[in-house]
């Protein structure tokens, strides 16, 4: 019973913060956002750290900002250089640096990464208790403001709440936005409750802040008063660099609005913009016995149509009385009428429903970013036990990108450029979802896939090869569209290799993230590289060719590829017949 009143107190919750949220222009707050755009411009990420220097170098000077946090873990150095501007403007400026602490109990290794900063003591002995971290460059933490940027996310993955203060080795640390408003926030710190825990009100979403692009700071494309005062968090929602957290808001929303989210609290408190909390407790207490009292007088009374519609009835009240009290009392439980109406009503047989009901969504939404409806419907069906733990498959690896990638994208508008990455990589993930692969993740101008994990499949070899051929005819028909408006070809890459890897849920508690690791997997991602030295588009390893029942190859002779002793056998699938490029999903279609 107290699974199910705090799995469904947070989910009503959930789904009012989604109500209330506002679209209010948060002009506090500046967001610098080291998105595609920026990259296409400026280069691949990590720059290089003179140029994370000059970005706040520019901020702070040019533009007059009050401070700024980096949302970035810097853990190894770089360019001496750009690290010895850094480490300059986290001692003496209004800047503070990022680290992670790791929450997480019970792992076989702790972590221990980089340099720990930005200890405070005027906290106390308050604080989350830590396991590990992973922190700064020494040469950027001698004297640096630092600030944590770990959290704790609840038993369904979701961030509800986040450590303001953490406590390791005898230390308190602060949260990044708790360093960056105590630093830079033109007042007396800010109150933090006795573990350091706290929610997050999330009263905005992502529109609500002002969100520049890092090209846009450096290249000053704003008035030099725009951003005169704000605390600034640079980091990047880019989907390539991963920083995505599931919150209230939505399954995958990014991770610098949260922290966003968190410095407009503390400002809010800071400067004294936090009402007094309304007793939700006590309303809850009374509306459950309210509606206790009055079932017991009115049911022997009323017929079941009628004692069924003043159930119904006294939990849309409730409802509405939740949803009001929710914004003003973070604590109280918004489900315990509700649950009170529905053991009146029906006892244990929908507590049990519920519960089945929320492993399957549990499941299905962890699993659905990664495998196609019918692999997750199969695990579902066989219910054996826990799905993601790592373990040792069978399996083929594919690895795709686009040749050429910068220079199709660099004379391009932002907006076409991303219209073609899009267009690509559908492309490439619609056959892989359709022959029943699993989606490791994307590259930027590519992906990688694998077959034969969760689910052992037999065939993967040959459900690897079906989606490759696919890939080049949907490749091949998005790139004669462009060429027909005067755009050059576009051209895909694909290595594929088969064999033993371990494949399962090997994220932090800062990150979670299905994939597979093994030699095969190593190897298929060097095929792909060797693709450019043939005529042929897809390479295809000696694990794969043994292991394929169904289709024909091209030998391409041996290549000893970079990080292999022996050279490896290379093979390019057979594709001069008609037939043989729609060797795809039909063949395997139930």
């Amino acid at each position: 019973m107290a699974q199910f009143s705090y799995f469904g107190n947070e989910w009503l919750r959930d789904r009012f913060l989604q109500l209330q949220k506002s679209d209010a222009p948060e002009q506090r707050i500046l967001i610098v956002d080291i998105d595609e755009s920026s990259t296409a411009k400026l280069g691949t990420w990590p720059w290089p750290r003179a140029r994370l220097a000059d970005l706040v170098e520019t901020l702070l000077t040019h533009y007059q900002v009050a401070g700024v946090a980096l949302d970035i873990v810097m853990s190894d150095p770089r360019d001496a250089e750009g690290d010895q501007r850094l480490a300059m403007l986290a001692q003496h400026g209004p800047v503070v640096l990022a680290q992670a602490f790791d929450f997480q109990h019970g792992r076989p290794m702790a972590l221990r990464d980089g340099a720990l900063a930005g200890a405070t003591r005027a906290y106390g002995a308050q604080g989350v208790p830590a396991t590990g971290y992973i922190a700064t460059a020494a040469e950027l933490s001698r004297g640096a403001k630092a600030g944590n940027i770990g959290f704790i996310p609840d038993p369904d993955g979701v961030l509800r709440r986040v450590p303001l203060l953490t406590r390791f080795d005898g230390a308190t640390y602060p949260a990044l936005a708790l360093a960056l408003v105590n630093c830079c926030g033109n007042g007396a710190p800010v109150a933090v409750p006795g573990d350091g825990l706290i929610r997050l009100p999330y009263q905005r979403d992502w529109d609500a802040y002002t969100v520049a692009t890092a090209a846009e700071i450096l290249q000053q494309e704003y008035a030099a008063d725009a951003f005169r005062g704000r605390l600034v968090v640079i980091g990047s929602s880019s989907l390539g660099q991963g920083d995505r957290v599931a919150t209230p808001l939505g399954s995958s929303r990014p991770g610098l609005g949260v922290q966003a989210d968190i410095l407009s609290l503390l400002l809010d408190r800071q400067q004294g913009n936090v009402t007094q909390p309304w007793p939700g407790r006590l309303m809850a207490v009374l509306f459950a016995l309210g509606s206790v009292l009055v079932a017991l007088y009115g049911f022997p009374r009323l017929s079941a149509v009628a004692s069924v519609c003043f159930l119904a009835a006294s939990s849309l009240a409730w409802l509405g009385t939740a949803y009001a009290f929710s914004r003003h009392d973070p604590d109280f439980g918004t489900t315990g009428p509700l649950a009170t109406n529905l053991v009146l009503l029906a006892m244990a047989v929908p507590y049990h429903w519920q519960l089945a009901q929320r492993r399957s969504r549990q499941l299905l939404t962890t699993l659905r970013q990664y495998v196609a409806p019918g692999v997750v419907a199969e695990l579902l069906r066989r219910d054996n036990g826990d799905p993601l733990r790592p373990q040792r498959f069978d399996v083929t690896t594919l690895i795709a990108d686009m040749e050429g990638y910068t220079r199709h994208v660099e004379s391009l508008p932002v907006e076409e450029a991303a219209r073609l990455t899009r267009d690509f990589l559908a492309c490439l993930t619609g056959p892989v979802i359709e022959c029943q692969g699993t989606l490791d993740k994307y590259t930027g101008d590519g992906l990688v896939a694998f077959w034969g994990a969760p689910l052992p499949v037999a065939q993967h070899a040959d459900l690897a090869l079906d989606a490759a051929a696919e890939m080049l005819r949907r490749v091949g028909a998005l790139s004669r569209s462009r060429e027909a408006q005067g755009a050059p070809p576009l051209r895909v890459r694909i290595g594929i290799e088969s064999g033993d890897a371990m494949a399962g849920d090997f994220g932090t508690a800062f990150r979670s993230i299905y994939t597979a690791v093994g030699d095969s997997v190593n190897t298929a991602a060097r095929l792909e590289q060797v693709a450019r030295e043939f005529p042929h588009d897809i390479i295809i390893g000696a694990g794969t060719r043994q292991r394929a029942e169904r289709h024909r190859f091209v030998p391409l002779g041996e290549r000893t590829l970079r990080g292999k002793e022996k050279p490896t056998a290379l093979y390019s699938l057979d594709l001069t017949e008609e037939e043989a490029l729609k060797t795809t999903i039909q063949a395997v279609a139930p």
